[in-house]
């Protein structure tokens, strides 16, 4: 019966949404699962920290190898939490928003958190830039062309490419470095973007379908319990 409930939920609830988004009438009724849905993600957001702070706690407590990521991790965790919860320095008292200029929140997000990301973005360049050069080397046909369109996007985006081919007259404007780099972004690359949202939503559809069903089952643990 513990599986037989949860299964017959999820039926009831994906027919809700596939019908109300065709019925007029059934609207009111995604709405009204669109609350709860933010009310079990409440619940979802309280377990994530139980389980972040259960993790880090062990680790620290058996002492495991890198446990003192685990005190910074444990550190930020309450840190965040108490300046958010009780509206630590915001100038507007408990009712303000935690954003508010000023707040220590705020204050975190601004002078740590956003460095921090900025830092982790500009290290992500060097990763970009060695697994381009993996892919990028002319093994075969494809991945010559790969090189070759990856050149001319690169070099249209720059000044130097309209100075390479800005002499090339207008009725051949086609031929300049920009305008092929424009092509191949709006045309190839498009289409292959456009293909790739097709595979993606037909995935999404036949993996909804094996929920709505029943057939796709891991979401309920293992079938041996």
């Amino acid at each position: 019966m513990k599986r037989q409930v949860p299964l017959i939920i999820t039926f009831l609830i994906g027919m809700i949404m596939i019908f109300s988004f065709f019925i007029p009438p059934l609207e009111g009724l995604e709405q009204t699962c669109s609350l709860f849905f933010d009310v079990i993600a409440v619940f979802a957001f309280f377990l994530g920290g139980g389980n972040l702070m259960r993790i880090h706690v062990n680790k620290l407590r058996r002492r495991k190898k890198d446990w003192g990521f685990s005190i910074v991790t444990l550190g930020g965790f309450i840190i965040m939490l108490a300046a958010g919860l009780l509206k630590i320095g915001n100038p507007g008292g408990i009712a303000a928003s935690p954003t508010t200029e000023g707040a220590l929140l705020q204050e975190i997000f601004t002078y740590v958190f956003l460095p921090l990301q900025s830092t982790m973005y500009a290290l992500l360049a060097f990763f970009v830039a060695s697994a381009s050069y993996r892919a990028f080397r002319a093994k075969n046909r494809e991945a010559t062309i790969l090189l070759i369109a990856a050149f001319v996007i690169l070099l249209g985006r720059t000044p130097f490419g309209m100075m390479l081919t800005g002499w090339i007259p207008e009725s051949f404007s086609v031929l300049q470095v920009p305008n092929m780099a424009i092509w191949i972004m709006n045309s190839p690359n498009l289409a292959g973007q456009r293909a790739i949202m097709i595979g993606i939503g037909l995935g999404v559809i036949s993996m909804s379908l094996r929920l709505i069903l029943g057939i796709e089952r891991t979401y309920l643990g293992d079938d041996s319990a």
